[in-house]
Protein backbone atom coordinates (compact mmCIF):
# COMPACT_ATOMS: atom_id res chain seq x y z
CA UNK A 1 0.00 0.00 0.00
CA UNK A 2 1.40 3.44 -0.98
CA UNK A 3 1.05 6.33 1.41
CA UNK A 4 1.58 9.93 0.39
CA UNK A 5 4.27 11.69 2.39
CA UNK A 6 2.86 14.09 4.97
CA UNK A 7 2.45 17.72 4.05
CA UNK A 8 5.14 19.77 5.74
CA UNK A 9 6.42 23.26 6.38
CA UNK A 10 9.58 23.77 4.31
CA UNK A 11 10.44 27.27 5.47
CA UNK A 12 9.01 30.19 7.46
CA UNK A 13 9.63 33.89 6.80
CA UNK A 14 8.68 37.28 8.18
CA UNK A 15 9.70 40.91 7.80
CA UNK A 16 8.88 43.90 9.96
CA UNK A 17 8.97 46.19 6.91
CA UNK A 18 6.93 46.24 3.69
CA UNK A 19 9.47 44.76 1.30
CA UNK A 20 8.79 42.34 -1.53
CA UNK A 21 10.74 39.32 -0.23
CA UNK A 22 10.77 38.12 3.38
CA UNK A 23 13.89 36.59 4.94
CA UNK A 24 13.59 33.01 6.19
CA UNK A 25 13.77 32.62 9.98
CA UNK A 26 13.99 29.64 12.33
CA UNK A 27 10.40 30.05 13.56
CA UNK A 28 7.35 32.30 13.39
CA UNK A 29 4.79 32.92 16.10
CA UNK A 30 1.19 33.12 14.90
CA UNK A 31 -1.27 35.04 17.07
CA UNK A 32 -4.99 34.43 16.77
CA UNK A 33 -6.80 37.29 15.03
CA UNK A 34 -3.53 39.19 14.54
CA UNK A 35 -1.15 37.30 12.27
CA UNK A 36 2.57 36.76 12.59
CA UNK A 37 4.46 38.51 15.35
CA UNK A 38 7.05 40.86 13.89
CA UNK A 39 5.58 40.84 10.38
CA UNK A 40 4.53 44.06 8.62
CA UNK A 41 1.25 42.46 7.50
CA UNK A 42 0.11 41.52 11.02
CA UNK A 43 -2.98 43.18 12.46
CA UNK A 44 -6.73 42.79 12.81
CA UNK A 45 -7.30 45.29 9.98
CA UNK A 46 -5.58 45.30 6.60
CA UNK A 47 -1.90 46.15 6.53
CA UNK A 48 -1.39 45.79 2.78
CA UNK A 49 -0.34 49.20 1.46
CA UNK A 50 -2.69 49.16 -1.56
CA UNK A 51 -5.68 48.02 0.49
CA UNK A 52 -4.94 50.56 3.25
CA UNK A 53 -5.42 53.37 0.71
CA UNK A 54 -8.82 51.97 -0.28
CA UNK A 55 -10.21 51.18 3.19
CA UNK A 56 -8.00 51.17 6.32
CA UNK A 57 -10.84 49.66 8.38
CA UNK A 58 -11.12 46.55 6.20
CA UNK A 59 -10.63 43.26 8.11
CA UNK A 60 -7.22 41.74 7.47
CA UNK A 61 -7.87 38.62 5.39
CA UNK A 62 -4.18 38.39 4.46
CA UNK A 63 -2.47 37.78 7.81
CA UNK A 64 -0.58 34.73 6.53
CA UNK A 65 0.68 34.07 2.99
CA UNK A 66 1.43 30.45 2.03
CA UNK A 67 3.07 29.09 -1.14
CA UNK A 68 3.83 25.50 -2.15
CA UNK A 69 7.52 24.87 -2.80
CA UNK A 70 6.51 22.84 -5.84
CA UNK A 71 5.90 26.17 -7.61
CA UNK A 72 9.63 26.93 -7.45
CA UNK A 73 10.42 23.74 -9.38
CA UNK A 74 7.71 24.57 -11.93
CA UNK A 75 9.27 28.00 -12.51
CA UNK A 76 12.85 26.78 -12.97
CA UNK A 77 12.49 25.50 -16.56
CA UNK A 78 11.25 28.98 -17.56
CA UNK A 79 14.49 30.44 -16.19
CA UNK A 80 13.24 31.72 -12.84
CA UNK A 81 15.17 31.12 -9.64
CA UNK A 82 12.86 31.39 -6.63
CA UNK A 83 13.56 30.30 -3.06
CA UNK A 84 11.48 30.31 0.15
CA UNK A 85 10.46 33.83 1.17
CA UNK A 86 11.37 35.35 -2.21
CA UNK A 87 7.72 35.90 -3.20
CA UNK A 88 6.85 37.40 0.18
CA UNK A 89 5.26 34.30 1.65
CA UNK A 90 5.35 33.55 5.36
CA UNK A 91 5.02 29.78 5.06
CA UNK A 92 6.51 27.64 2.29
CA UNK A 93 4.88 24.21 2.15
CA UNK A 94 5.49 20.83 0.50
CA UNK A 95 3.11 18.00 -0.34
CA UNK A 96 -0.13 20.00 -0.48
CA UNK A 97 -1.82 21.66 -3.47
CA UNK A 98 -2.83 24.87 -1.75
CA UNK A 99 -4.41 26.41 -4.85
CA UNK A 100 -7.08 23.69 -5.06
CA UNK A 101 -8.28 23.96 -1.45
CA UNK A 102 -11.65 25.61 -0.83
CA UNK A 103 -12.27 28.80 1.12
CA UNK A 104 -12.50 28.12 4.84
CA UNK A 105 -10.08 25.18 4.82
CA UNK A 106 -8.25 24.90 8.14
CA UNK A 107 -4.52 24.22 8.05
CA UNK A 108 -3.02 23.01 11.32
CA UNK A 109 0.64 23.97 11.28
CA UNK A 110 2.85 22.20 13.80
CA UNK A 111 1.47 21.38 17.24
CA UNK A 112 -0.85 24.34 17.83
CA UNK A 113 -1.24 26.98 15.10
CA UNK A 114 -4.28 26.96 12.81
CA UNK A 115 -4.82 29.13 9.73
CA UNK A 116 -8.19 29.44 7.93
CA UNK A 117 -7.81 30.03 4.19
CA UNK A 118 -9.52 33.21 3.01
CA UNK A 119 -8.50 33.40 -0.65
CA UNK A 120 -5.82 33.58 -3.29
CA UNK A 121 -3.05 36.09 -3.51
CA UNK A 122 -3.27 38.32 -6.53
CA UNK A 123 0.27 39.05 -7.62
CA UNK A 124 1.08 42.69 -8.24
CA UNK A 125 3.51 44.22 -10.69
CA UNK A 126 6.22 44.31 -7.98
CA UNK A 127 6.86 40.69 -8.93
CA UNK A 128 8.35 41.88 -12.21
CA UNK A 129 10.77 44.04 -10.22
CA UNK A 130 11.92 40.86 -8.50
CA UNK A 131 12.31 38.92 -11.77
CA UNK A 132 11.25 40.25 -15.16
CA UNK A 133 8.10 38.61 -16.66
CA UNK A 134 7.47 36.52 -13.53
CA UNK A 135 3.98 37.97 -13.05
CA UNK A 136 2.84 36.71 -16.45
CA UNK A 137 4.25 33.28 -15.65
CA UNK A 138 2.40 33.22 -12.31
CA UNK A 139 -0.90 34.09 -14.02
CA UNK A 140 -1.14 31.97 -17.18
CA UNK A 141 -4.52 31.96 -18.95
CA UNK A 142 -6.84 28.99 -18.61
CA UNK A 143 -8.73 27.47 -21.59
CA UNK A 144 -11.23 30.37 -21.50
CA UNK A 145 -8.50 33.02 -21.33
CA UNK A 146 -9.01 33.85 -17.63
CA UNK A 147 -5.88 34.21 -15.51
CA UNK A 148 -5.01 31.27 -13.27
CA UNK A 149 -3.31 32.62 -10.17
CA UNK A 150 -0.38 30.60 -8.83
CA UNK A 151 1.15 33.03 -6.30
CA UNK A 152 -0.17 31.29 -3.20
CA UNK A 153 -3.02 31.55 -0.76
CA UNK A 154 -3.88 33.84 2.14
CA UNK A 155 -5.33 33.11 5.54
CA UNK A 156 -6.30 34.24 9.02
CA UNK A 157 -4.79 32.90 12.22
CA UNK A 158 -7.60 31.17 14.14
CA UNK A 159 -5.38 29.55 16.79
CA UNK A 160 -2.04 30.78 18.07
CA UNK A 161 1.15 28.75 17.93
CA UNK A 162 4.76 28.56 16.83
CA UNK A 163 5.62 27.20 13.37
CA UNK A 164 9.02 25.87 12.30
CA UNK A 165 10.47 24.20 9.20
CA UNK A 166 9.76 20.47 9.32
CA UNK A 167 6.40 20.87 11.08
CA UNK A 168 3.56 18.74 9.77
CA UNK A 169 0.54 20.35 8.09
CA UNK A 170 -2.89 18.81 8.58
CA UNK A 171 -5.82 19.80 6.36
CA UNK A 172 -9.45 20.03 7.48
CA UNK A 173 -11.88 20.85 4.69
CA UNK A 174 -14.91 22.99 5.54
CA UNK A 175 -18.23 21.30 6.25
CA UNK A 176 -21.07 21.97 3.81
CA UNK A 177 -20.74 23.83 0.53
CA UNK A 178 -17.15 24.21 -0.59
CA UNK A 179 -16.48 27.46 -2.39
CA UNK A 180 -13.36 27.90 -4.50
CA UNK A 181 -10.82 30.46 -3.39
CA UNK A 182 -11.12 33.92 -4.93
CA UNK A 183 -8.71 36.85 -4.75
CA UNK A 184 -8.65 38.68 -1.39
Amino acid sequence: MNFAPPSTVVSVSRDDRHRFSKPPVTEIVLREGFGIEGDAHAGATTQHRYLLKKDPTRPNLTQVHLIGSELFSDLAPAGFSVAPGDLGENVTTAGIDLMTLPEGTLLSLGDDAVVRLTGMRSPCSSINGFQRSLMKTLMPPDAQGHPMRRAGVMGLVTRSGTVRPGDTIRVQLPVGEQRPLVVV
